[in-house]
């Protein structure tokens, strides 16, 4: 089975545009799971324009399924995650005034700087994902850094999608397979959607976990939150 984190960060950028508490983010997370959701997932920026580290503090004790923290390894991003202990950390190599995430680690050449943080993290229990690209060799270098499992960046495939759905998971099943055959765990994210969510699952056997923020929280608008969050696992099945 597929799991189902919904990342929460767009709920936060509502709240944050008027101030005040409205809509609660803590609530949404708990309704997120009472609704289905296996996992919530956060990324706090530097600047806190919407998942702020006090928000990142409040989740921790409500949560019931697992918690995934991605973000850049700054040191506070470090000092926060080791602080909460969530089930697992993302890594992604965005710059802090990044909009968004873009790409994914070149472990080749961040393969010292990885190696260490991972460490870190391991020590305290945490398991630890690393966002990457299709690249093989990239993958293969999350391993040596110690990585527990890849997240795949899937916006390549996403924007490809309605052009050619061949051409655009082609890469993706063979970053998959191969991510599975040396031992790695595989999860995916960024622009997965309503409409390429279920033929990315079903290409992909051994995907483990999808982070999905933007479009479920755009699609929660029309349908509601308890119906958009099982539109979403019907995909997984």
């Amino acid at each position: 089975m597929t799991k189902l984190s919904v990342n929460i960060n767009k709920v936060a950028t509502i709240r944050n545009a008027r101030g005040g508490n409205t809509p609660d983010v803590c609530k949404v997370a708990i309704d997120c799971e009472r609704f289905g959701a296996e996992g919530i997932t956060v990324h706090p920026r530097p600047d806190e324009r919407h998942i702020r580290y006090q928000d990142v503090r409040d989740l921790k004790p409500l949560l019931r399924t697992e918690f995934n923290i991605e973000g850049y390894p700054s040191p506070s991003f470090i000092k926060l995650v080791n602080d909460i202990k969530p089930a697992q950390v993302t890594l992604v190599p965005d710059p802090p005034g990044a909009i968004t995430s873009n790409a994914g680690w070149d472990t080749v050449t961040h393969l010292e700087y990885l190696t260490e943080i991972i460490a870190g993290f391991k020590a305290n229990s945490i398991r630890v994902s690393i966002f990457t690209g299709t690249d093989l060799k990239h993958i293969e270098y999350a391993l040596k850094a110690g990585a527990d499992r890849v997240e795949l960046y899937t916006e390549p495939y996403a924007s490809q999608y309605a052009i050619d759905r061949e051409a655009a998971i082609e890469p993706f099943v063979k970053a998959g397979e191969y991510a599975l055959s040396i031992g790695l765990g595989l999860n995916a994210g960024h622009d997965l959607n309503l409409d390429n969510l279920a033929y990315f699952k079903k290409r992909l056997p051994g995907l483990q976990e999808v982070s999905i923020g933007h479009a479920l929280i755009a699609d929660a608008l029309y349908f509601g939150l308890e119906k958009t969050i099982q539109l979403y696992k019907d995909q997984l099945k």
